[in-house]
């Protein structure tokens, strides 16, 4: 069996340490979707049984794609050093279905933010004017420091005191950058990921049509 030599033995080893370091961006990814599923702060807000759920589902992409990285840079570390062909071949198709996953997770936090942000507000407004006093109303309140709508404020909240659906936009807005964020700057590590993985490829299949 042909190996690798000279420089391209120097993009086996890259390709090797690029995919460690691509596992190691899957755990934080995974951790990241984990995170925003289950902070305790978000889940308070959209635990209710007509919460919109719109936010979770790019959540879901994420810790979907999270896992499916770290599976994925396992494999690239064991093609690199074996310089199997079928393995790094595999880990460049998978490469392609993550890209697209990481941004698919991206554009969605992005182009649907103020989707997600109105469902929650109309929400919250809806429930406030039906029981201002309800416990998914308190819930809102401690969570974003705010009392009543932009309509209907609370009587006897102090001045200064925001309403909620200024809340709700400021605290999705922090959680659905970090979702656009995320996908699309792991995404464009991806691309230099594929780039060094058809590299070797081509240099294994090289170096056994020469042998």
């Amino acid at each position: 069996m042909g190996k690798v030599e000279g420089g391209m033995k120097c993009v086996k080893y890259l390709l090797f340490v690029f995919n460690f370091i691509f596992w190691l961006m899957g755990s934080f990814v995974l951790a990241v979707g984990l995170w925003l599923r289950f902070d305790p702060e978000t889940v308070s807000l959209l635990s209710g049984d007509k919460a919109p759920d719109t936010f979770f589902i790019g959540v879901y992409i994420l810790i979907g794609a999270g896992g499916l990285v770290m599976l994925v840079g396992f494999f690239g570390c064991c093609g690199a050093v074996r310089e199997s062909q079928c393995l790094l071949g595999s880990f460049f198709a998978c490469l392609l279905i993550i890209f697209g996953s990481e941004v698919a997770a991206g554009v969605f936090g992005f182009l649907n933010k103020d989707t997600i942000i109105e469902d929650v507000q109309n929400f919250y407004a809806k429930t406030y004017n039906e029981n201002s006093n309800g416990t998914l109303i308190l819930s809102y309140q401690k969570v974003l420091s705010c009392c009543g709508t932009i309509e209907n404020r609370c009587p006897d909240a102090e001045k200064d005191t925001r309403d909620c659906e200024t809340g709700i936009k400021d605290f999705f807005n922090s959680k659905l950058f970090i979702v656009g964020y995320v996908g699309i700057g792991i995404a464009g590590v991806m691309i230099i990921g594929m780039i060094f993985s058809m590299v070797l490829c081509c240099a294994i299949r090289n170096s056994r049509e020469v042998i």
